[in-house]
């Protein structure tokens, strides 16, 4: 596309599978890419495989002091956020009945609190500039259908996808506010939870006959931060080869 040169972005979980492919999609379409994560170690990483990254910053988004000393650090680097890719997330596959409080409100600080710290932050920055901007939050298709082992995975990506709706509908029309709702992305962290057989046996039944690739989540990324996708705005965007098509989620 191209068409988000000098855009200032900020990508958070910038370091992880999807953030990574996310900061190099946007370096590609030209933008002046921030990127927030909460492993220092990673972002070193990050700094050292890919250059021209234009900042990067160490925050839990789960810590709104440190979201705000991040969000004034891109104001002093940048001047301001003309995107915000609220990538930043984690996932712990145990059974319901096992979920202790520090996991579920760990999963929900982060996933949920942390989605809608960085996105009040940048959105006020966005208004107050009045050029406006674009926001696209993290969802999944597990905050649209039921899944087995992530119910407090589950009930913080549902609440991103309605959190979603209720700030395109407030932000409009200065700000579009996008969901994206991958299915199974193979990640680092997927990789870390299933074994190579369930990752085959769930490929098998995906009528797209693969997993998804962090590169395709980015690439839809930049499509709804562009000026390609200006008329969209309050939506839930599936991308999971098919998979809930016909419900093979939950099997």
């Amino acid at each position: 596309m191209k068409k988000l040169g000098h855009k200032r972005v900020v990508i958070t979980g910038g370091a992880g599978g999807i953030g990574r492919a996310t900061v190099e999609r946007f370096l590609y379409e030209g933008s002046r890419v921030i990127a927030l994560d909460c492993n220092q170690e990673a972002l070193d990483r990050l700094a050292g495989d890919i250059p021209g990254i234009y900042d990067l910053i160490e925050a839990d988004v789960a810590d709104l002091g440190a979201v705000k000393k991040a969000f004034e650090r891109i104001d002093y680097m940048v001047g301001g956020i003309d995107v915000l890719i609220n990538n930043a997330g984690i996932s712990l596959r145990h059974s319901f009945l096992d979920i202790t409080p520090e996991e579920w409100q760990r999963v929900l600080d982060i996933n949920l609190k942390g989605v809608f710290f960085c996105a009040q932050e940048a959105a006020r920055r966005m208004i107050d500039s009045e050029r406006g901007g674009v926001i696209v939050n993290m969802g999944s298709t597990n905050g649209i259908m039921g899944y087995p082992f992530y119910a407090d995975y589950n009930a913080s990506k549902a609440g991103v996808i309605e959190l979603t709706r209720s700030m395109a509908l407030e932000l409009a029309p200065l700000v579009r506010v996008n969901a994206v709702c991958p299915g199974f992305i193979l990640t680092p962290m997927q990789k870390a939870e299933y074994t190579q057989e369930m990752q085959d046996e769930f490929a098998s039944k995906i009528p797209l006959k693969r997993l998804g690739k962090p590169e395709d989540v980015a690439a839809l990324f930049a499509f709804l931060a562009s000026e390609e996708s200006a008329f969209i705005t309050g939506q839930a965007f599936v991308i999971d080869g098919g998979e809930i098509a016909g419900g093979l989620g939950s099997r």
